[in-house]
Parts: structure tokens; sequence; C-alpha cells
């Protein structure tokens, strides 16, 4: 059965981007150095290639319209996978026309995750950008989530998790640690 995973970097202090949202940093890469071996002797080894499995084995992407647009809703796809976006707006031309594989849901959060773990079938639906994941933990349909925790603080950025309207209790279900980042996988308790 699929399980809608929230999968984020995050420094020690909480932040998952800086305030222009660069992903950490000046060189807005300092939260996702850990996923990149770092020279070119090819594809990423230990836990870093287990997680490039995880998300290479997903049916779907459900993110948040900002998410979406700052990421040119990737180009039309997420690795092949089709995209769903929660939004009270219509989406912009280039999700309009331009992007088969993405699709805009207009009737809430709940809505646009029963179709995004539809269109996955039996495989998991990433989750991404923190408002939308946010959104899925109050509606309880996000299911798990991993962190990232690097051993970094950025003293100021975009939190993500600012603003929850309830306590939401988490399982631990998996720490790897390694020297780059402690990588947390928790069950969302209902």
């Amino acid at each position: 059965m699929s399980a809608s995973v929230l999968d984020m970097s995050m420094s020690l202090d909480g932040y998952i981007a800086d305030p222009n949202d660069f992903l950490g940093g000046d060189d807005g890469e300092r939260l996702h150095k850990w996923a990149d071996p770092g020279d070119e002797s090819g594809p990423p080894s230990g836990p870093a290639a287990q997680f490039q499995d995880e998300w290479n084995t997903a049916g779907a992407v459900l993110v948040g319209r900002r998410t979406a647009e700052l990421m040119d809703h990737w180009g039309g796809d997420h690795g092949g996978l089709p995209i769903f976006v929660p939004s009270h707006r219509p989406p912009g031309p280039a999700a309009r026309w331009g992007y088969p594989l993405v699709t805009y849901v207009t009737d809430g959060i709940e809505s646009a995750m029963a179709q995004a773990k539809a269109a996955a079938g039996d495989k998991d639906v990433q989750v991404r950008g923190a408002y939308t994941a946010q959104r899925a933990l109050e509606a309880g349909v996000l299911d798990e989530v991993q962190i990232h925790q690097i051993p970094v603080l950025l003293g100021d950025g975009r939190r993500l998790f600012d603003v929850l309207s309830s306590q939401i209790e988490l399982e631990i279900i998996r720490v790897i640690d390694t020297p780059e980042a402690t990588h947390i996988r928790y069950r969302v308790r209902r």
C-alpha cells in the first residue's frame, strides 16, 4: 500500500531554506550536499544511494504551488512522475498547457492526496513544500515524515513546521546517522 512521505533536508534549528528561498546558505545547496558524492566517482553510495532508490521508486509527487513554481514544475515532470499541486488559483500558462503531467487540484488537500495516491498505485507519494506538508498533517493525509537533519545552524529563513494547528505525535521508525546528516524517518500517529 502506498504511503505519503514528506522528505526534507533541514538545519538543526529547523530551517529548510534561507529567507530568499535558497536551500540553505548562500550557495543555495548547503542542506543537500549530503546527497552528493562530492566527486565524479559515480552515483552516490551508502545511505545517499538508499534514499535515491526510495525517491526513484515513488509513484507520484504532491507539491505546494509555491514550491512547484520556484522549481518551474521540474520542467513538467518530477523524474517522470506525475505532479499534483493543491491550489485555490488556476495554474499559470506553462502548467496549464505545457506540462501534461502537472495537475492542479482546486478542491482541497484531501482530494489532491487521493489523486496522487491513485496515480502512484502501490508506490509512495513524495510530498514537497512546507506549507503543503503542514496542511497534509492537519488533514490527516500525511503518513510519514523523513528528515535529513544537517549539522548546521542557519539562524534565519523558512521553517519546515512553522504553523501547525495542533500537536502531532510521531513514531520513529528509522534512524541512520552519518557524518553529513542524521536521517530520521517517522510515522505519523493517528
